[in-house]
C-alpha cells in the first residue's frame, strides 16, 4: 500500500475523540506532538486487560499472572521489531522519553564520566535531552558543548561538528526531529562521525519513531528514546533501546524488586539487562497498549505517514507565507509534520487561546526548548503539529482562523 492508496479521512473513525464539538465547532486536533489521539483498538486492548488479565508480571504462576507477563513480555519483542533491534533485550520499558535519557545520564553517565569529559548536544534539544546531562554535568565536574543551528530555518551547523568532535567529548545525544522547528537531522551521519572518534551517541526518538521507519542499527546508535503517548500508545509508557554490550556494562538505575537475582543483608545479585533496569512493578497496561499502536502504525506503513505529514506540513505552512506579518519557523525543505509562527506583535498565547474558541487545538509557548527560543530572539510560538489522521481540510479551516485572528488584532 501506498500513502496515495489510503483513504486517510476514513482513519479518522478510529479515533473516537476527534468526532466532537469544542467550543460550538468541529474540533481540529493540532497538538499532536504534545501527544497524540488513540485508536479504538488501543483503548480496547486496556479496557480488555483490566477486565480480564489484570495481575502482576512474573511473580505468579496463576493463569492471570501468566497472561499478564505473557502480553508485556510480547510487547518487549514488538518494540524491538518496531526499531529493529537486535533482540529484545536491547529494550527497556520506561514511563517515556524523559526517563529514558535520565536512565542513560544516571547509569552509564555516572559510571563513565569524570571532570573534564565533555557532553555534546545540538541548540534544538528538548529540555528532557538537555537538562539530564546539564544535572549530570554538575555531579561528574563534565561540561556541555553545542553544535549550533543557523536562523529561522532551524538547521545544524554540520560545518562546525569536526572542530567540537574532539578527544574530549564522550557522549553525544541528539534530537532526529525537533518538535519545536519541524527540523529533520541526519542521526545516521551524525552518529557515524561520532564513532569514529569513540563516542557514544544517543537519538531521542519522541518526535520520530512514531512517524517514520525507524532502524536503530541503520542509525548506528548506542541508545535510542521515545515515548508512547506520541505514537498512539497509552500516556506513561515509552522505550529505551540500548545496544547489548552498553546494557550489559551499564549499572541499574533503581533497586527494588523485580531486578534482582538474589538479595542478602549485605549483598544483591542483580539480574541482567533488560530486567535489572526494571525495578518494581511496572505499568504493564501500557505495554500491551503500546503493542496494539505499533501494530496499528505498521498496518498503514510509517513510510506512508511520513509522506503525508509531510506534505500537510508545507501545505500548512505554504498558506501560512501567503499572509502578512507571518514569521515561520523551520526548513523550507523536508520539514516534519508541524510548523511553528507568530504572528506580528500578537502574543502566541493570545493566538492559541483564540484558536481553541474556534475549535483548533493548537500550543503555544517556549516548547520546552527555552534556550533555542532565546537564540532566536523570542520568548515563545504557536505551534501547529499534524498526525495521519489530519486533513488538508482541516488545514484549511486553521488558515481561516488565523486570518481572523488576525482582524481580531487590527492586523
Amino acid at each position: 500500500m501506498n500513502a496515495t492508496a489510503i483513504n486517510w479521512s476514513a482513519l479518522r473513525k478510529d479515533f473516537p475523540i476527534l468526532d466532537q464539538q469544542v467550543h460550538g465547532q468541529p474540533l481540529v486536533y493540532f497538538d499532536n506532538a504534545a501527544t497524540s489521539q488513540k485508536p479504538r483498538a488501543v483503548l480496547d486492548a486496556l479496557t480488555h486487560y483490566y477486565e480480564r488479565d489484570n495481575a502482576n508480571v512474573h511473580r505468579g504462576i496463576h493463569e492471570l499472572s501468566n497472561r499478564a507477563t505473557s502480553g508485556f513480555e510480547a510487547a518487549r519483542v514488538r518494540v524491538a521489531k518496531f526499531l529493529n533491534a537486535r533482540s529484545a533485550d536491547e529494550i527497556i520499558f520506561t514511563r517515556g522519553t524523559t526517563e529514558g535519557i535520565n536512565l542513560v545520564a544516571a547509569a552509564w553517565g555516572a559510571k563513565n564520566l569524570q571532570a573534564g569529559d565533555v557532553i555534546l548536544l545540538t541548540e534544538l534539544e528538548h529540555h528532557s535531552n538537555l537538562v539530564p546531562w546539564q544535572m549530570l554535568a554538575q555531579r561528574t565536574g563534565a561540561t556541555i558543548a553545542y553544535l549550533p543551528v543557523t536562523g529561522d530555518e532551524g538547521t545544524l551547523d554540520l560545518s562546525r561538528l569536526d572542530d567540537l568532535l574532539t578527544p574530549r567529548v564522550k557522549l553525544f545525544s541528539m534530537v532526529q526531529i525537533s518538535n519545536s522547528m519541524g527540523t529533520v537531522n541526519p542521526v545516521a551521519e551524525l552518529c557515524a562521525r561520532a564513532r569514529k572518534h569513540g563516542i557514544i551517541t544517543l537519538v531521542d526518538g519522541a518526535q520520530s519513531a512514531g512517524h517514520l521507519p525507524v532502524d536503530v542499527q541503520a542509525i548506528g546508535c548506542d541508545f535510542f528514546a521515545f515515548s508512547g503517548h506520541k505514537i498512539c500508545g497509552p500516556t506513561g509508557i515509552g522505550a529505551l533501546y540500548g545496544r547489548q554490550e552498553m546494557l550489559e556494562a551499564m549499572p541499574p538505575y533503581q533497586g527494588g524488586g523485580e531486578m534482582i537475582l538474589s538479595v542478602g543483608y549485605q549483598k544483591t545479585e542483580f539480574k541482567p539487562a533488560p530486567h535489572r533496569f526494571e525495578a518494581g512493578t511496572p505499568d504493564i497496561s501500557g505495554p500491551i497498549g503500546l503493542h496494539v499502536a505499533m501494530d496499528y502504525l505498521d498496518a498503514i506503513g510509517r513510510a506512508n505517514i511520513w509522506q503525508h505529514d509531510q506534505e500537510l506540513a508545507a501545505y500548512a505552512a505554504e498558506k501560512l507565507a501567503a499572509l502578512n506579518h507571518v514569521r515561520i519557523f523551520g526548513p523550507k525543505q523536508n520539514r516534519a509534520g508541524l510548523v511553528s509562527f507568530l504572528l506580528r506583535d500578537i502574543h502566541a498565547h493570545d493566538v492559541v487561546t483564540l484558536a481553541d474558541q474556534a475549535g483548533v487545538a493548537l500550543r503555544g509557548g517556549h516548547h520546552c526548548t527555552q534556550p533555542l527560543m532565546h537564540k532566536l530572539g523570542v520568548e515563545s510560538t504557536a505551534r501547529a503539529s499534524f498526525y495521519f489522521y489530519n486533513t488538508r481540510a482541516e488545514v484549511d479551516r486553521f488558515v481561516e482562523v488565523v486570518k481572523e485572528i488576525k482582524k481580531f488584532f487590527g492586523e
